[in-house]
This record gives structure tokens, C-alpha cells and sequence, in this order.
């Protein structure tokens, strides 16, 4: 019998985005119930909420009114935030909103805990604005500064956080739960399926990689499915676009034979943390990726995929995949391996809560 004493923590989460979200979803919400079994008791904030994000993927009107009502009730709860153990932060608490406010809120001795899976500090310091970038290129920075922890999803975030002397930074990268993204070892489908998802505001990617599609597909043996994009022209590519719901996503993933992850290499696409591959993997399919940023460490190429340079290299590795099912599936085998060991749910939530608990201690 385990007489350990259950450790306590209340936790105020202020999340970007409700579960709608994918970066609220994967970063915060998917780790809530293991928290909550280990102590963890939550006071769950989302700031934007799923009409803002209706307005974002399907320009439905801005939600104004409710995003005031929103920061206002974000105001009044951390006013009162001495009643928690620690502030778990995504992002920024009051996004287009100066630093000076923002600290003035969450400084106190309850430790902040601030988390990055993009490099939203390029949406400030790289803005077209110049009076964005006047106020607020350092709004980010500044966080990170004030913050306990700074978690950041990959190498490139975390090199942010130190240059700005944060007092303790760590990687988590995003996961997936594998007991939910599970694998599929199906036989080939009837037309080599080239599969990608994401959103709206991704799928322009999919352009960088639009004539080697068109080149691997007009044999017509071949198609491309994308998830979540809305409506995107590829020219003359055999394609279908399916509407993206959080209950179908594995499952239209694991139809894929293969995933793929066109980027431009860019400052904030080497601040992405690469999830789509780790969506692929955990689905025991194998991918090809432009080599930019994270992506570089998650594919090992002619392991578990290819990393792709230039038009010539994505017809070849599609090409090889298309015609080698065998490869496909020792591929899939091994991005499954390696989702497994470093990038699930249940080797980082472990993790976390160590985290959460190391802080209160220190604090105590």
C-alpha cells in the first residue's frame, strides 16, 4: 500500500484557445485529466473563443464584443491570483496588448509558467507595422523574462527564452496521446494517397510543394487528400479536401500512405514544432518534409522518411514511396518507434507534472 502523502497544486491555466484550438488542444488541454489524477486542481481560462475561431478558418464576423467581455474577465481573475499555487500561461495573457500592462497583472509571487509552441514573437518583431513593432517587438521577450519557467516546444523557442535570461527554460515538444493516434498497416490503396493536414492558414504550404505533386499524380495512380485547408487550388492534381473535426482527424490520417510537411525556410517557420510529422508518425505512416527547423531532428531521412531540398528531391522520395509498399511500412514502423519514445503523451505528461511540482516546492 502506497501511503505517500497526494501532493496539491491549484493551477490557474490561461489558455489561448478553447479545445477548438489545436495549440490549446495538444499543449494544455490533452495533459488536464493526468494532472488532475496526480493533485492537480485546474481554474481552466480560454481567452479567444470557438466564434473567434470560426472567424479565423470561415470569416465569419469578429466576435468583437466577446473579446472585450473576455480580457475584462481575464482582468478580474488575475486580480485575484493569489488564491493559486502557479500560473500555467500559454503564450501571453493579453495579446496586442503593451508589456508594461500584462506584467503589471501576472507579477507576484505566484510562479508563472509560460507556454511557446510558435515563435509568436515574430508576430510583433516582424510585424509590417511599424508601430506594432515600435510597441510591442519586446512584448514577448519581456514575458518570458518575468516568467518561472519558460517551456518551449523546440530548440529555436528555447533559444529565445535564454537570450532573454529567463530563469529556467526546458523543451517539451508537442505530442500526441498514442493510445489515441494509433497505428494503421493497412494494405496499399487502390491510388497511392499523398495526405496532409492542418488549417486554414497552413495549407499555403502545400504551393511549395504544388509542381512535384502534380508530377508524382498525372499518371493517375496517385492522389492528394487534404485536411483542413478549405479551399485551395493545386493545378490539375487529383485531390480531395475534407473538412477537419477532432473525432474523425486519426482516422482520416491513417487512410494516408504517406504524410507530408512542405515549409519555407523562414524565422517562424523554424519556431514550428513539427506536429503534423508527429500526427503522421504516431499513425505509423512515413513522411517527407522540407528540412527546416524541428523537422530536421523529428525525420531520419531513409529511416522513418525523407527530408526533401528542392522540386527534384520531393518527386524522387514520393516516388520511391509510391513504389516500394514494403518501405512505406518499415518507415511507418519507425516513426511509430519514435513517437513512442519522445513525443506521446505519456512519456511528456510525467514530465510536466515533475515540473509543476519542482516549482511549488521551490516556491514553498
Amino acid at each position: 500500500m502506497n501511503n505517500r502523502k497526494k501532493i496539491s497544486i491549484k493551477i490557474l491555466a490561461l489558455t489561448r484557445y478553447s479545445t477548438l484550438g489545436a495549440s490549446s488542444r495538444f499543449r494544455i488541454y490533452q495533459y488536464l485529466p493526468y494532472l488532475q489524477e496526480h493533485g492537480c486542481e485546474f481554474t481552466v481560462q480560454p481567452l479567444l473563443s470557438d466564434k473567434y475561431i470560426n472567424h479565423l478558418y470561415n470569416k465569419t464576423p469578429l466576435p468583437l464584443l466577446e473579446i472585450i467581455k473576455k480580457y475584462f474577465e481575464r482582468v478580474l481573475l488575475l486580480l485575484r491570483k493569489n488564491k493559486f499555487d502557479i500560473i500555467w500561461l500559454q503564450q501571453e495573457a493579453f495579446p496586442w496588448i503593451p508589456a508594461w500592462f500584462e506584467t503589471a497583472l501576472i507579477k507576484s509571487n505566484v510562479p508563472v509558467i509560460v507556454d511557446y509552441d510558435d515563435a509568436f514573437f515574430h508576430r510583433y518583431d516582424q510585424h509590417r507595422s511599424k508601430l506594432v513593432r515600435c510597441f510591442l517587438k519586446n512584448k514577448i521577450d519581456i514575458v518570458m523574462s518575468c516568467a518561472e519557467v519558460v517551456i518551449a516546444g523546440n530548440q529555436y523557442l528555447a533559444e529565445r527564452a535564454i537570450k532573454n535570461k529567463s530563469k529556467k527554460v526546458i523543451i517539451l515538444p508537442t505530442v500526441v496521446d498514442t493510445e489515441v493516434y494509433s497505428p494503421s498497416y493497412s494494405p496499399a490503396n487502390e491510388l497511392f494517397t499523398i495526405g496532409w493536414i492542418g488549417s486554414p492558414h497552413t495549407a499555403k504550404y502545400l504551393k511549395i510543394v504544388e509542381d512535384a505533386l502534380y508530377e508524382v499524380c498525372k499518371d493517375g495512380n496517385s492522389r492528394v487528400i487534404i485536411v483542413g485547408s478549405k479551399n485551395i487550388e493545386l493545378n490539375s492534381i487529383p485531390m480531395e479536401i475534407r473538412e477537419w473535426s477532432n473525432s474523425s482527424e486519426v482516422e482520416e490520417i491513417q487512410r494516408f500512405d504517406v504524410g507530408i510537411m512542405p515549409l519555407l525556410d523562414s524565422s517562424w517557420e523554424r519556431g514550428k514544432c513539427g506536429f503534423k510529422l508527429i500526427q503522421y508518425m504516431a499513425c505509423a505512416k512515413p513522411v517527407v518534409a522540407s528540412p527546416v527547423g524541428v523537422n530536421k531532428l523529428i525525420v531520419k531521412n531513409n529511416v522513418n522518411g525523407f527530408l526533401a531540398n528542392n522540386y527534384d528531391e520531393w518527386v524522387k522520395y514520393l516516388t520511391i514511396l509510391k513504389n516500394d509498399f514494403d518501405l512505406r511500412k518499415r518507415m511507418g514502423i519507425e516513426g511509430r518507434k519514435l513517437v513512442e519514445e519522445k513525443y506521446s503523451l505519456q512519456v511528456s505528461a510525467p514530465k510536466l507534472f515533475q515540473l509543476f511540482s519542482n516549482v511549488l516546492q521551490e516556491k514553498s
